[in-house]
């Protein structure tokens, strides 16, 4: 049908080949337990538990999304550590801080988070 399939799954490498077996284009890593480590002693084994899920999604051939509790505060970290991130689903935090800072002066400053890591 031409429809592209991106499954929600968990940083857990060895899945990533499971979730191309039965035919997905992409995942969508849930990274609320990297959001949770976030600014903690955890974060760097988060951060490579993400890494070697996504490096693991790369070779199995699936684009690599990731989304749930990203913000402006861990979103540029998250992008220079995880390979291959094509898109992020930043959904409440994007809310809550265009109601402190309105919608523009938050979109600019998420796209400088991901200007960051691309610079």
């Amino acid at each position: 049908m031409g429809v592209r399939v991106s499954l929600f799954m968990d940083a857990d490498a060895p899945a990533m080949a499971a979730a191309k077996a039965v035919g997905a284009d992409r995942v969508e890593l849930y990274t609320e337990p990297y959001a949770a480590a976030w600014g903690t002693p955890g974060e760097t084994d988060e951060l490579a538990r993400f890494a070697q899920a996504a490096q693991a999604a790369i070779d199995a051939g699936l684009g690599v999304n990731a989304g749930h509790d990203l913000s402006r505060d861990n979103l540029t970290a998250f992008l220079a550590a995880v390979p291959g991130v094509l898109e992020v689903s930043i959904g409440h935090a994007l809310i809550a801080d265009a109601l402190e800072l309105g919608y523009t002066a938050t979109v600019q400053d998420y796209l400088r988070c991901i200007r960051h890591v691309q610079d």
